[in-house]
């Protein structure tokens, strides 16, 4: 099966299952900024807005992220056309530091103005009201792994940026970019969809779909075999906690009939959990809950494809690669 066609039959579970998340539903944080205007003339107006509204380091994390998640939207025609590089000379370090930052404060204003960008508008963008409001961020630049064909990927890409910020003296992750929406493939279109795993997201759900440059993260290295070669998880899987236990891989040996075990962290017997099984959706059979695990046994079967990836409710939740043994 190709994975044009698993993407449709993503699309078309979607109506079969009713399902309600909590990323739908705004806290009392997001109600506020709800309330805000979509233009402000100034960054800075935002930000006296936001120190008004809020008092504690949390809140107006959350508050910028909402902002620019529910109003600024993702430069699909700038991604496929990106502008050439941009050069510059200079003399001296200092010279060179000050070009770069008059470069991204260009960046981040076009974002603020046009309500349009790219990761790199809305992780400037982001750092720039933090630190108005007293809040210290970072841009951090990396990979990212989305699609089924990112599993088993041989080599990491520069190819994405999020935002670490400082809250109550600890770091915690961000990618509002992802906040804001998605890309539909069916409709070749960008989908405004506000999304609230991306804040503050857990790091072992955070690394599994973003990889840094520099392989470390608060110090400790990351493994990029762990993020190359897991499996794919969705939005779904972070808003559950629905942890893969196993396998300890993305990429599974299987031949013809040959039995895997998987085993899921905070799926109960009860939830209806799903696979394709030629094409049509197949319930998961003689589950068994194991320490707040949901563990069962599939029987591959090659006309499945390449691919096995399973649903609750509508939800994708984990897809993995299937290799011949």
């Amino acid at each position: 099966m190709t994975i044009k066609k698993i993407a449709f039959i993503f699309l078309f579970l979607s109506f079969i299952f009713p399902y309600s998340s909590y990323s739908q539903k705004y806290d009392a944080i997001d109600k506020i900024v709800l309330k805000y205007p979509k233009h402000f003339s100034s960054t800075e107006s935002l930000a006296e807005r936001i120190q008004t509204d809020f008092t504690t380091e949390h809140d107006k994390a959350r508050a910028i992220y909402s902002w620019i998640a529910l109003n600024i939207k993702y430069d699909y025609k700038s991604y496929l056309n990106p502008p050439k590089s941009i050069r510059f000379s200079y003399r001296t370090e200092a010279e060179k530091q000050k070009q770069i930052e008059a470069l991204k404060d260009k960046t981040w204003q076009k974002a603020f103005d046009s309500q349009k960008a790219v990761c790199e508008g809305f992780t400037l963008l982001y750092q720039r009201l933090a630190s108005l409001v007293g809040l210290k961020s970072e841009v951090i630049r990396g990979d990212s792994k989305r699609l089924l064909s990112d599993i088993g990927r041989q080599n990491s890409q520069s190819n994405h940026a999020w935002n670490t910020v400082q809250i109550d003296r600890k770091w915690i992750l961000v990618d509002v970019t992802w906040g804001q929406g998605y890309y539909d493939s069916n409709k070749r279109a960008m989908v405004n969809y506000f999304n609230s795993v991306y804040f503050d997201t857990d790091p072992k759900y955070f690394f599994a779909k973003h990889f840094p440059d520099s392989g470390v993260y608060l110090n400790e290295k990351l493994s990029k075999d762990d993020f190359l070669n897991g499996p794919l998880i969705f939005d779904a899987t972070i808003e559950g906690d629905y942890e893969i236990l196993l396998p300890n891989s993305g990429i599974i040996e299987a031949n013809d009939g040959d039995k895997i075990i998987f085993r899921i962290k905070n799926i109960s017997k009860k939830d209806p959990l799903f696979y394709l099984k030629k094409g049509q959706p197949a319930k998961v059979e003689n589950p068994r809950e194991v320490r707040g695990a949901l563990e069962f046994q599939v029987a591959y079967d090659k006309k499945m494809g390449s691919f096995i990836t399973f649903f609750l409710y509508q939800n994708s939740i984990a897809s993995f690669k299937i290799v011949p043994e």
